[in-house]
């Protein structure tokens, strides 16, 4: 006998109207999905370009004010050329000292020309990037422009090392190690009160922070003490569209207080972050 040809109930397929009628209602579920997830994916997103640019403003800010808490007192100063450009610049120190001040042979004096004198320590015990070398500069007393004639962008009151002799441990008038500093022919105009001193690098003669356009610059002038803020130099940030330095610090007070307000893009134009910064600037010479 033959077998029937009809197939069991349980291997009936579907009819193609079956099949597009559940088609028709996933793409209904899908958009309706969709319309729901779309508000929170994109404001995922929105906030991870908001932190980016966050992330981006703090990493600029923490290196300005590792850079300025380094500044020579005094030297931060805002200037700006006819509008064109928002500038911040400062003369930078790698570290500072104790100089000799018992009227000795080897105390530093300012009655006079002085080409050599001792500075209290070991040199040689300094954090390498912080030892003193033939080429930096020694400042005493800085007051800036506030106080004619001790200004060390003018050169009033610096001088380069020639020359770091061997240290010795003295036994008169104290006990204590001493490294000899000789420098080029300089009479000082001001004693500093704590008989300090602090030590340009020779690399390194200004910094300079310059907004222009949409980019934040940093700039070394590694040759002299002149600067008019130029637009060049290693980017710090792109996509600078606000940028502004305050300084308070012009009327020789000890505490100033420099604020920096920074607003950047990301690259699309739609995302910003402005955001601001104090940094406390101790100008004790």
């Amino acid at each position: 006998m033959r077998a029937s040809p009809h197939l069991p109930q349980d291997q009936l397929g579907f009819t193609l109207i079956e099949l597009v009628i559940v088609i028709v209602i996933l793409g209904v579920v899908s958009a309706m999905a969709a319309v729901f997830m779309r508000g929170p994916i994109d404001a995922y997103f929105a906030v991870a370009r908001r932190a980016a640019l966050t992330d981006l403003t703090d990493t600029v800010f923490r290196r300005l004010e590792r850079d300025v808490h380094k500044a020579l007192p005094n030297s931060v100063r805002t200037p700006n050329t006819a509008g064109a450009n928002q500038c911040l610049e400062f003369i930078p120190t790698k570290t500072g000292g104790r100089y000799r001040a018992d009227g000795t042979s080897s105390a530093l004096t300012f009655n006079a020309a002085d080409t050599l004198f001792n500075m209290l320590g070991q040199n040689s015990l300094l954090p390498n990037d912080q030892r003193i070398v033939a080429g930096d500069i020694i400042s005493v007393y800085n007051l800036g422009p506030m106080v004619s004639g001790a200004d060390a962008y003018n050169q009033d009151n610096t001088s380069v090392v020639t020359a770091v002799g061997t240290e010795f441990q003295n036994t008169t008038p104290y006990t204590g190690w001493e490294t000899p500093l000789t420098i080029a022919n300089k009479q000082f105009p001001l004693e500093s009160g704590g008989s300090r001193f602090h030590v340009i690098p020779a690399a390194e003669h200004i910094v300079s922070y310059v907004c222009s356009g949409n980019k934040l610059y940093r700039t070394v002038n590694a040759t002299s003490f002149t600067s008019a803020c130029p637009a060049s130099g290693s980017v710090i940030a792109n996509n600078v569209s606000t940028c502004f330095f305050d300084y308070s610090g012009d009327d020789l007070s000890r505490n100033a207080l420099l604020r920096i307000v920074l607003q950047v893009r990301d690259s699309s134009g739609n995302e910003s972050v402005q955001m601001q910064q104090e940094i406390h600037v101790n100008n004790t010479p």
